[in-house]
């Protein structure tokens, strides 16, 4: 949590030399200041390719990892536990290029999800995301199930006091 309490640009410039980013090419180019945005590209190397040319599967799934997440976890803040629960990836077309993917979070869905977990329940929430080149075609669509819980010492005494 502490990271996300740095400004978003240390976060993103953190993040930028972040071992499973830097090494496979994978760049923040924009963290919106509230956290409801992130753009992230990945450019083309002969280390992030595979077999057939074209990037290697596990980059376009590591390019959208903690993405949900993060954003999450920054609104909903410390009294939430928010976790990555499940994915899945549809890989539509082979990947070639540079690839872009933007992240949306919206305010509703934040205030929703609170508001869903406020009595200590669990909250399973799926998330969803394209993976697009150059041409703006979809190469990939990502899906996230993000788990979401009010910690348990939490339930009664923090019921609408939240950061929305």
């Amino acid at each position: 949590m502490r990271l996300l309490q740095a400004s978003p640009a240390t976060v993103r410039r953190l993040m930028n030399v972040w071992p499973p980013f830097a090494f496979t090419g994978i760049r923040i180019t924009r963290l919106d200041p509230e956290y409801l945005g992130v753009s992230v590209r990945l450019r083309s190397y002969w280390w992030n390719k595979n077999v057939a040319g074209v990037h290697f599967g596990g980059s376009l799934f590591a390019m959208t990892d903690p993405f949900w997440m993060m954003m999450l976890l920054h609104h909903l803040g410390r009294d939430h536990v928010v976790w990555d629960r499940a994915a899945e990836i549809e890989f539509l077309k082979p990947g070639k290029g540079e690839l872009t993917v933007r992240f949306t979070l919206d305010r509703a869905d934040v205030r929703r999800l609170r508001k869903l977990a406020a009595g200590g329940d669990k909250v399973l929430e799926w998330f969803s995301v394209d993976v697009t080149d150059g041409s703006g075609d979809v190469v990939a669509r990502v899906r996230k199930q993000v788990y979401v819980r009010l910690k348990r010492d939490r339930a009664v005494s923090t019921e609408g006091n939240g950061n929305e």
